[in-house]
């Protein structure tokens, strides 16, 4: 495991939080599969001072009083939208992979970049026009963000903004999510 180079960073809260992020992300090689480098964010959850930077971070971006719910995609965005969530005095909603939810849901397939995925969202979780902050821990290919932001659409909820910790922007999920705006922390 390395540590992912911080000097030169970027992201769309500037070159401070871009540090903070890339300071705590570790890179593992051959994860999930061969060939796949893994960016580890679990040291920047251990870290309470750093977590917290970056959730204030996040609450300051997007504004408190700009959402109603935040979404948290499964399952290190529900560590992020929890917070974020306690910290603005918001509910959370999970968004969860096929079957892991009880009662009536949308469903939503998509590709990952070593795979597929299914994800679902209760039916009920949103009333109409209800304003969601959908927030994950990395933005790939795009496909899970897609997919989670047409699950809250189709459930009646209108999505208010989309952040994630890191971006790899050489995957181009920034591009596949457009016109929607995407606010990444760091982008590598």
């Amino acid at each position: 495991m390395t540590e992912t180079h911080s000097a030169g960073v970027r992201g769309d809260s500037g070159p401070e939080a871009a540090r903070l992020v890339a300071s705590r992300v570790l890179d593992v090689p051959d994860f999930p599969k061969p060939g796949v480098m893994f960016k580890d964010l679990m040291p920047l959850f251990a870290d309470g001072d750093a977590f917290r930077q970056v959730i204030d971070g996040i609450v300051a971006h997007h504004g408190r009083d700009s959402f109603d719910t935040v979404v948290g995609i499964e399952a290190r965005g529900f560590v992020v939208a929890a917070a974020i969530a306690y910290a603005t005095g918001v509910g959370v909603v999970p968004v969860r992979k096929a079957g892991k939810l009880p009662r009536p849901a949308y469903a939503a397939s998509y590709e990952l970049e070593y795979g597929e995925a299914t994800l679902e969202v209760h039916q009920d979780a949103f009333t109409a026009g209800h304003r969601v902050l959908v927030v994950d821990d990395v933005l790939a290919t795009g496909g899970t963000a897609e997919a989670t932001l047409d699950l809250v659409e189709r459930a009646g909820g209108t999505v208010a903004g989309f952040t994630v910790l890191l971006e790899l922007s050489f995957l181009g999920g920034r591009d596949r999510l457009a016109p929607r705006p995407v606010h990444a922390l760091l982008t590598v």
